[in-house]
């Protein structure tokens, strides 16, 4: 029998399975739908809009989109995304 040589992210894999890191996902079927459903309204036509919002929020959307490697626009629809699922609460 061939012997499969793993690289070292499928050998750090491995090592999280034996050591009972992986888990099973309770309801698979239901959680593949979820995320169905997210890819469609993801993935669905995009609306321009208009906003206005202060300098240094406007800033601070940029120094944060910058840090993380995204557009500031993608920012702001991700956080309203959020926000709209239950994911990002206001605290008033």
């Amino acid at each position: 029998m061939k012997k499969i040589r793993l690289n070292t992210e499928e050998t750090e894999l491995e090592k999280e399975l034996e050591n009972g890191e992986w888990v099973e996902v309770p309801d698979f079927a239901n959680e593949i739908k979820k995320h169905q459903i997210y890819a469609r309204n993801t993935l669905g036509k995009n609306r321009k809009i208009n906003i206005r919002m202060t300098d240094w929020v406007y800033n601070k959307v940029k120094v944060v989109a910058i840090q993380e490697g995204i557009p500031y626009q993608t920012l702001i629809s991700s956080i309203i995304h959020k926000y709209l699922t239950g994911r990002v609460k206001i605290i008033a």
